[in-house]
């Protein structure tokens, strides 16, 4: 399908940045001095000499998800509002409009976390055209790139910016494969897919010879797309190529179905239809509760009004285009209509794309930075934004740079009372991960622990690939993938072993890096509020963190295994006679139906109600700020087992991430402990 849009013309070449640079510093008070006209001094070979550049600025911050239900230019009024400096919060609606700021700097990893197209269509809403950063996440960075952004992270581009320097556009190309070089000159991915399908560019085939490859690097190859619906499989890739690969499968939620449905009617036509629908996925499962989460005051600025819109735009657009959609559902398994304050999700999208859909081998793209949960059983799933999404509507394929690999291999056996959530937060806090080494890397789990752990455990792992900044993340299918599949989605042994035969990485394959962790020396883990990369183990905090809320869920918590631990913990405590400790609210929210219904089947429903814990229905819920268990006040602690904890993510108080076995041991002591096996908590 070739879309009836005219090509745009090619970017003008060099580049005239007519206005201000804000540094995004950690200093409230420079933050506004520029806010209100006054340019900060900078020198690119000391920047962090006066105030320090803010590293590490989530999507979070850059755009907060209560303004994201907003999908056009208003998100402009926005720009920044959720930017932490000194621990304050400085930006006010419309200030980096008003401030007439052209580009923006930030310090390492900037743009991590969510995978929300919202943030770099906000700043480019408020007139930023060139983002800067010592280091610059994946997502963020191709989002940026797709909308016409401009990315670089030479931050001696700033005096020459400011002086009126033109820029040639080879400064923002340089070093870059031939695709991304295209879409930086035609100003985004669209006006490039256009030329592409029209012939007026053309996609060189990779010349890579047969080499040893890893296992994404196979999946890749294997997908590797000339134009058209079916894949054009290659011999080999390496590290840097880039092309475009046919997905098998490609989902949204209704956070980012609506921009992207926009998108398509505006610049593909009301009328066009979206190639092979039946490879399409809407999912309902972000905002669900949102009612029950939002602020009196974001009530009253149409907030809510704008959530509810969102999903009539989605349905109405899966119901155009043929597209499947999993909606709102009731908690009742014989589907009566919910109660007030009950009706939740069919599911998470990722986790349900995990449960009913994904197979070994397969492509995988998402809406969600969570979308490698799926990689758990071998196959290569990754986030992408909105116009990447809406793309890949026209042409079921999308743009990949093959990305350098992180080996992890994890040895010995864990503990009794460590999950793969604590071998999580232990590798996030690995040196190399901080410094954001791993940003746009292709991470394989390997090792005898992996090989010892269910496929719920692996798909944590591979779910926060998107707090380690990699491209993907991936577990070789093997027996135990074998028997998930057998058991769970009714395959024979003939059948599964079939899918995973030859899917696992050849002796010789090049990483870029080995992680080994002995998993056998871990202790629980608790990452301190602010990011997940700040990891400390439980009997390193002081032994009276008290908790408000416990929150115990989430896709990456909201598995069946997770709710066995859940479990473990809440019977030993029943059986003591303990319950939940007064003044904490603890919540147990499943990541599907069928894991609520695998609850209610064991009875864990009757044990959560019985120690004082409140078991709701799927939704992203409070991860997302969404839902019950978000904080209310800065004063408020919560440990939870979701995935990040950047400022405001989950409310305005101080966020602790842990296991499912410390969420719940916590719930019960009213302050952070670990679990142990003989069930004491410590």
């Amino acid at each position: 399908m070739i879309p009836q849009a005219q090509p745009a013309a090619k970017r003008a070449d060099p580049v005239l940045f007519q206005g201000r640079v804000l540094l995004l510093v950690d200093d409230a008070e420079a933050v506004e001095r520029q806010l209100a006209g006054h340019d900060l001094p900078f020198d690119p070979e000391r920047p962090d000499a006066g105030a320090s550049l803010r590293d590490d600025i989530s999507t979070d911050e850059i755009t907060p998800a209560v303004i994201c239900y907003y999908h056009d230019e208003t998100l402009g009024d926005f720009a920044y509002l959720g930017l932490r400096a000194g621990g304050q919060f400085p930006v006010r609606r419309d200030s980096v409009r008003r401030g007439g700021f052209v580009a923006s700097v930030a310090g390492d990893r900037r743009g991590k976390g969510s995978s929300r197209e919202q943030s770099p269509f906000a700043e480019r809403a408020a007139g930023v055209r060139l983002v800067l950063g010592k280091s610059v996440e994946r997502i963020y960075r191709e989002n940026c790139q797709n909308l016409g952004l401009l990315v670089s992270t030479n931050l001696g581009l700033v005096p020459r910016i400011r002086s009126g320097q033109a820029i040639p556009l080879s400064e923002f190309t340089a070093g870059e494969g031939p695709i991304t070089k295209g879409v930086i000159e035609y100003g985004g991915l669209f006006a490039y897919n256009v030329a592409r399908l029209r012939g007026e560019v053309r996609v060189p085939a990779p010349t890579t010879p047969r080499r040893p490859m890893t296992l994404v690097e196979k999946i890749l190859a294997r997908h590797w797309a000339s134009g058209g619906a079916q894949p054009t499989p290659v011999a080999a890739v390496r590290p840097g190529d880039e092309g475009f690969v046919t997905t098998d499968l490609r989902f949204s939620h209704e956070y980012v179905t609506p921009m992207a449905a926009i998108q398509f009617e505006n610049l593909v036509g009301a009328d066009a239809p979206v190639t092979d629908p039946d490879t399409v996925l809407f999912f309902r499962d972000h905002l669900t509760f949102l009612d029950q989460a939002m602020r009196p005051e974001h009530v009253a600025m149409g907030l809510l009004d704008a959530a509810v819109a969102l999903a009539e735009v989605q349905r109405s657009f899966a119901r155009a285009k043929g597209i499947r959609l999993f909606g709102e559902a009731s908690v009742d398994a014989a589907g009566a209509k919910p109660a007030p304050g009950t009706a939740g999700s069919e599911a998470i999208c990722h986790a349900m794309v995990l449960e009913d859909f994904a197979l070994p081998g397969q492509v995988i793209v998402g809406s969600d930075s969570h979308t490698p949960h799926a990689g758990a059983i071998g196959c290569v799933a990754f986030g992408i934004g909105t116009t990447a999404v809406m793309n890949a509507w026209v042409t079921r394929d999308v743009r990949v740079s093959v990305p350098r690999s992180l080996r992890v291999d994890l040895g010995g056996a864990m503990p009794a009372n460590v999950t793969a959530k604590d071998v999580m937060l232990e590798l996030l806090r690995h040196p190399l991960v901080r410094s954001g080494g791993a940003i746009g890397m292709a991470v394989e789990y390997t090792g005898d622990a992996i090989a010892a752990m269910s496929i719920d455990e692996r798909a944590t792992l591979t779910n926060m690939a998107a707090e380690v900044g990699a491209f993907t993340a991936v577990v070789a299918p093997d027996g135990e993938t074998v028997r998930y599949l057998v058991a769970r989605r009714g395959m024979t042994q003939h059948e599964a072993w079939a899918l995973c035969t030859g899917l696992v990485s050849d002796p010789e394959a090049e990483y870029d890096a080995v992680i080994r962790i002995d998993v056998s020396s871990l202790r629980p883990m608790v990452a301190l509020p602010g990011d997940p990369g700040n990891g400390v183990t439980v009997d390193e905090l002081p032994p009276d963190v008290a908790v408000d809320i416990a929150y115990a869920g989430s896709c990456t918590a909201g598995k069946r295994a997770d709710m066995d631990m859940y479990a473990r913990v809440f019977a030993h405590a029943r059986a003591r006679g303990a319950r939940i400790a007064k003044g904490v609210r603890c919540y147990v929210q499943c990541g599907s139906r069928e894991v609520y219904g695998y609850c209610v089947e064991r009875g864990y429903d009757q044990l959560f109600a019985e120690v004082g814990a409140t078991l709701i229905a799927p939704s992203c819920g409070a991860c997302i700020g969404a839902g019950p268990g978000v904080s209310r006040s800065e004063s408020e602690v919560t440990i939870s087992a979701i995935n990040r904890n950047f400022p405001g993510r989950s409310g305005p108080g101080q966020l602790y991430l842990a296991s499912p076995y410390t969420v719940a041991a916590s719930a019960i002591a009213g302050r952070i402990v670990s679990w142990h096996a003989d069930a004491r908590e410590a």
